[in-house]
């Protein structure tokens, strides 16, 4: 019975996601690649993102921080960017890691309810 509950939670969670446009056909897709021989595949793809993306998402904040002085320079000799350009870039930088985090933090506890439930269960 507590199966059937969780199978329940983990559709219920993952529909929320694509209500939410969190995710999209691509991540059925990915399920659909899931066999017997590869039960978290989708899992596994996720894990390689939220990991590998993380390094990227570092970077590009690094860039942007020293693209300031870079920005400075062009809005003295060029005059053709606006002021506030550098922070409109941080603030868009800034709702990128959120809806990463946002993603990755949504995504977790689906993949662990979904691999708890995949485990043969004792009788």
């Amino acid at each position: 019975m507590e199966s059937k509950h969780v199978n329940q939670q983990i559709a219920a969670m993952r529909q929320s996601f694509f209500d939410e446009e969190v995710l999209d056909e691509f991540f059925s897709q990915l399920e659909q690649l899931e066999d017997q021989n590869n039960p978290n595949f989708v899992e596994e793809v996720f894990t390689m993102y939220f990991r590998d993306s993380t390094t990227l998402l570092e970077t590009v904040e690094q860039a942007i921080v020293g693209a300031n002085k870079v920005l400075n320079e062009i809005n003295k000799t060029r005059q053709v960017l606006e002021k506030g350009n550098l922070e409109g870039t941080k603030a868009g930088i800034w709702e990128m890691r959120k809806e990463y985090d946002s993603l990755k933090a949504k995504l977790e506890p689906y993949f662990q309810l979904k691999q708890a439930n995949s485990v043969p269960q004792e009788k």
